[in-house]
């Protein structure tokens, strides 16, 4: 099977499709797939690593701009196929070529799409304005026009399906994996450097991560963790790891934060460093209001962390009964970060729950999903 991904939509930050997309590649690769790879030339290395020199095609930095980003996807990416022998195009990212497309043997190929989540549909208040109009519309040019959808969860499904008036059988089910060679358990020697690092020295933290949107749901948890820890003798530090999204509010609120606690906000942090920062946590809190997968609660139960987050969604889905949950209030979230930290027993029992169900989620089982997609695509006729 030989296919075009088009991944020209990763930012140079490996955050949200780029973690997926750099996952999912090489697995398909290892499956027998075919790949010639298309994207941006800040990630053209990443994909030579894994695809070889010969199959990445590099845009010019003058393609890096959304707006230049997408015109080339309809008027250029159709005559990019057109010289390829290709038998179909992965688009990971909602959108997709409104032309049809032909090969390099005139032959007419199949489009399948990725779609993250339905929080457009479902959320549109956590959203810009413009992400609101744009992804809906994708969605649904998607859901009209794709030969196949890849989605990472039952709940975003069934929530586009929802709003859509697509059906089940144009989905495939492709939950994430999570790279069990990177994320494990740790050394506290790893645990140290990462906290030396941050600055954190031996001080006990809380951790969050994730891109800073709002529906992430960052500004409660700040106001939940200094209800929680306020008046602890030794109050474990907040640190908000993850690239600065567009949640206005986090950085008033951070300002807010009484001066014997601790509020941290590195940024993104490379990914060698993650499995020791989200091992050495005391709590991973992610109290998101919604997600289509929620890969960082993943990735903290492969490390053995004691995880908190929500029923929102998709998260009970990949949390199980290895995680605990909390609403998404304020007095909720402190209550779940209070019970935590009082029980070390529970910590340490969640932690070894996490590593067990992570076990289930691999990459390699997802590029079988999405090969289960790409034949339902061929098979159907629908170009």
């Amino acid at each position: 099977m030989k296919i075009l991904l088009d991944a020209t939509a990763i930012p140079p930050s490996l955050a949200g499709v780029g973690r997926y997309v750099d996952e999912i590649a090489p697995a398909l690769i290892n499956e027998g797939v075919d790949m010639t790879v298309v994207c941006q030339e800040s990630y053209s290395q990443r994909a030579r690593t894994y695809a070889g020199n010969e199959k990445v095609i590099a845009l010019g930095k003058e393609y890096e701009p959304r707006s230049r980003r997408m015109r080339w996807e309809q008027m250029e990416l159709p005559r990019l196929i057109s010289s390829l022998d290709v038998d179909l195009l992965l688009s990971p990212h909602y959108t997709m070529p409104h032309k049809r497309l032909k090969n390099l043997r005139g032959e007419q190929i199949p489009t399948v799409v990725t779609l993250h989540d339905a929080t457009f549909f479902t959320m549109p208040e956590v959203h810009t304005w413009l992400k609101r109009y744009f992804f809906r519309y994708a969605t649904k040019y998607a859901t009209r026009r794709a030969a196949h959808l890849i989605v990472p969860s039952r709940a975003t499904r069934d929530e586009v399906i929802r709003f859509t008036q697509a059906s089940e059988s144009q989905f495939t089910v492709a939950y994430h994996g999570v790279d069990h060679k990177r994320f494990h358990s740790v050394t506290d020697e790893q645990k140290q450097r990462v906290a030396q690092s941050l600055g954190l020295g031996d001080s006990a933290y809380i951790a969050f991560l994730g891109l800073i949107e709002p529906r992430k749901n960052v500004p409660a948890l700040i106001r939940a963790w200094v209800q929680a820890c306020s008046d602890m003798p030794q109050p474990p530090a907040l640190v908000l790891a993850g690239s600065k999204g567009w949640d206005t509010t986090v950085e008033a609120e951070m300002e807010k934060v009484p001066p014997h606690l601790r509020v941290l906000a590195p940024g993104y942090l490379p990914l060698e460093d993650l499995p020791g920062f989200l091992a050495g946590a005391h709590i991973v809190a992610y109290p998101s209001l919604g997600e289509g997968f929620g890969l960082p609660v993943l990735e903290a139960m492969a490390c053995g962390a004691a995880v908190l987050t929500t029923r929102k969604l998709s998260l009970p889905e990949v949390g199980g009964d290895a995680v605990e949950y909390c609403g998404t209030d304020v007095p909720d979230i402190a209550q779940g970060i209070r019970t935590l930290l009082s029980d070390e027993q529970r910590r340490i029992e969640l932690g070894a729950l996490g590593m067990e169900r992570a076990q289930g989620f691999t990459w390699k089982a997802a590029a079988g999903q999405h090969l289960e997609a790409f034949r339902a695509a061929l098979g159907n006729g629908k170009n």
